[in-house]
């Protein structure tokens, strides 16, 4: 991968590196939809919808990004990274110009930043979760929705995260013993991490 895309992976998987293990502050990690046993969206509250950026919209690429991101105590949202994206004119993850995949990570992470969640009558203590939202931007020719977000779509992110710290340690970028902590939480029972460490998806505009 190159471009934001990559920076976004290094940032999915240095979530479990980021703080001292410390129960209170223990997320688990969930995968899109699985917030349901927990999470409902607010009272009054609406997914808002990313918009395309302005800056590409001539392009006109199909466009899908998964947005990682964490749901607080109290409902709201942090932690916004890119974990993938696919954009139709490279067929890929390549990054078709430069500040591409930033700027789609920017809508995407402003997007989330707007819902807002609130824990099941029958929770009386709501555990934070970090988890992922798949977001598609229709460009100049029609495409279906379904299809395009599937390209993005991520079915185990643990498991996903997990490949990603893999591929740091082979590459020199992970040193044994991170590896072999996030393994041990991964296979834990619910797979947990710390409070997500992620790096923010930048708010400013190259």
């Amino acid at each position: 991968m190159t471009g934001f895309v990559e920076r976004g992976l290094v940032f999915a998987v240095a979530l479990v590196l980021a703080l001292p293990v410390v129960a209170k502050d223990r997320v688990a990690i969930v995968d899109e939809g699985g917030i349901r046993a927990e999470w409902k969206l607010a009272e009054g509250a609406k997914l808002a919808a990313p918009a395309y950026p302005a800056e590409f919209a001539a392009r006109g690429d199909n466009v899908c990004v998964a947005i990682g991101y964490a749901i607080q105590p109290d409902g709201s949202t942090s932690d916004f990274s890119l974990l993938k994206g696919w954009a139709s004119s490279t067929g890929g993850d390549r990054e078709p110009a430069p500040g591409f995949w930033e700027a789609f990570a920017q809508a995407g992470g402003a997007a989330v930043s707007q819902w807002k969640f609130q824990p099941r009558p029958e929770v009386a203590s709501p555990r934070p979760v970090y988890t992922v939202a798949t977001m598609h931007f229709i460009g100049r020719e029609a495409a279906d929705a379904a299809a395009l977000r599937s390209r993005c779509a991520i079915a185990d992110l643990a498991g996903y995260v997990q490949k990603q710290k893999w591929n740091r340690y082979q590459a020199g970028n992970l040193t044994k013993n991170e590896l072999e902590r996030f393994q041990r939480l991964r296979f834990s029972k619910p797979a947990m991490v710390e409070q997500p460490g992620v790096t923010p998806i930048p708010t400013g505009r190259r």
